[in-house]
């Protein structure tokens, strides 16, 4: 059994293209957001009930975010423990920093977390959103993690650069995360009471496409597919940090 999530909500067209792509390789079942949860990061709802809809047979709208549907999903509404979790497909990239921030790769996060080897895939496209390719890469990856499993505490990252219709990609790379920088731009505004209120939407500004990153993949027409864990402690300077004395009582 495959789990299958995402961050732009049940009604996606990704989310649609994915699910049919996978239903060759076992049975589906459809656990997503009943609306956009986009950048959500690995957000979980504590505060309020969570409400679970069947739309129809294998199809799970959840009123939180995508790290609740996995949980969800996992522990309470399928039937069995998932093989393979994967989360998708993304309308838009999911490149460098958009990690952190991401609920398309937090609903894979989450199924690494619970030991489930987990895929999150994302279309690097603009306005031509043209999911074939990226279904179609969705199953071939999927199949190979299916029968070879995954490194421990390992995601991995997809995603699939904009194509030609009747065109796909030329390949795929193994790269690592880039860094992809962002104006800090807050705009005021007043609404028609008088009180101000604030929109947070950076354009990018830089994302330099450095050789080996997701970023360069991307700009040369291939698939990046980076292998993520949760490991935040910066080994580098362990070194220099070890130096430290601080007077304390």
């Amino acid at each position: 059994m495959i789990l299958v999530s995402n961050d732009d909500g049940i009604h996606s067209e990704g989310l649609r293209a994915l699910r049919d792509a996978l239903a060759s390789l076992d049975e589906v079942v459809v656990v997503a957001p009943d609306r956009e949860r986009s950048a959500v990061s690995h957000s979980l709802t504590l505060h309020r009930p969570l409400r679970v809809e069947e739309l129809r047979p294998g199809w799970h709208a959840v009123n939180g975010t995508p790290t609740d549907c996995v949980l969800l999903g996992v522990n309470a509404l399928l039937p069995a423990r998932p093989r393979l979790i994967v989360s998708g497909i993304n309308r838009g990239a999911n490149l460098g920093d958009d990690l952190h921030y991401s609920g398309t790769v937090s609903a894979a996060m989450e199924g690494m977390l619970l030991g489930i080897p987990s895929i999150a895939v994302s279309l690097a496209a603009r306005k031509d959103f043209r999911y074939r390719p990226a279904a179609h890469f969705a199953e071939r990856l999927a199949a190979y993690v299916l029968d070879n499993g995954l490194p421990e505490n390992t995601l991995l990252n997809v995603n699939v650069p904009e194509t030609e219709e009747g065109q796909s990609p030329r390949g795929f790379l193994l790269a690592r995360h880039g860094r992809r920088r962002y104006s800090d731009t807050i705009a005021e505004k007043v609404d028609p009471r008088g009180r101000k209120y604030y929109w947070i939407g950076g354009d990018e500004v830089e994302s330099p496409a450095d050789e080996g990153t997701d970023f360069a993949a991307i700009a040369a027409g291939m698939i990046s597919v980076t292998p993520i864990h949760l490991d935040l402690t910066n080994h580098a300077c362990w070194e220099q940090l070890s130096e430290m004395e601080l007077e304390w009582p």
